[in-house]
């Protein structure tokens, strides 16, 4: 198997020809810890056995987030985890999309506009929620910021696992959406879009910063049934 290591060294040189001014500092470290990732350039570790005292030296993994050699078991303990946190309920994936209009924006301010992509997303879902004639409580929700599509172009957008069930904390009450004859129904799409476009574009002017005059009027967001 071609190790991602081995890729990197091949083409890393084409890449910062084309790409290099467009490169972020994020991702240069990503490239140069995934280039070292288990490599004779990593700080190795000395591995001996206690019977015949023979010991060899093993190179250590980078550890970084991206990285698909050292990270893989770590997403699936984190993937199992999560499914242990599910409830007793039919389960929605949902995700808010920024617009293209606004990416330059987030690429220049990544910190606070990625931060209030995160809070926004979970704000409408919870507003929606105790506004819901079935729910009328807090719901729970599982969050996940992606930055780049599958084909790595930058497109920031917030998936959110979100069950169709809600605590009303006031009267200690677990409330779960009635199933419909087309299965559960949780929230309209199209108002999701237009409450959070309300809410991420007030809190990016609260936070200082200057919108692009050219700012879609509608927003895309999806709301679909993931299973119970």
């Amino acid at each position: 198997m071609i190790r991602l290591a081995h890729l990197i060294a091949r083409f890393e040189a084409d890449l910062l020809t084309r790409f290099g001014n467009r490169l972020t500092a994020d991702q240069r470290r990503a490239l140069n810890a995934m280039q070292r990732c288990r490599s004779a350039a990593s700080p190795m570790m000395q591995w001996r056995c206690t019977g015949c005292a023979q010991h060899t030296l093993v190179p250590h993994s980078c550890g970084h987030r991206l990285c698909p050699h050292c990270q893989h078991h770590e997403s699936e303990q984190w993937l199992q985890r999560q499914m242990q946190r599910l409830v007793p309920a039919d389960h929605f994936l949902l995700t808010f999309t920024l617009p293209a209009e606004l990416r330059a924006l987030a690429q220049a301010h990544a910190n606070v506009v990625l931060d209030r992509i995160m809070h926004c997303a979970w704000a409408t879902v919870n507003q929606f929620a105790h506004n819901d004639r079935q729910l009328q409580g807090t719901p729970g929700a599982i969050s996940v910021l992606h930055t780049h599509s599958r084909r790595l172009d930058y497109h920031p957008h917030v998936h959110l696992v979100v069950p169709a069930a809600a605590l009303d904390v006031d009267k200690k009450r677990w409330r779960r959406k009635r199933r419909g004859k087309h299965g559960t129904y949780l929230f309209n799409a199209k108002a999701l879009a237009e409450v959070f476009r309300a809410k991420l574009l007030a809190a990016l002017s609260a936070a200082g910063l200057t919108l692009p005059r050219a700012c879609p009027p509608q927003w895309v967001v999806h709301c679909k049934a993931v299973g119970g």
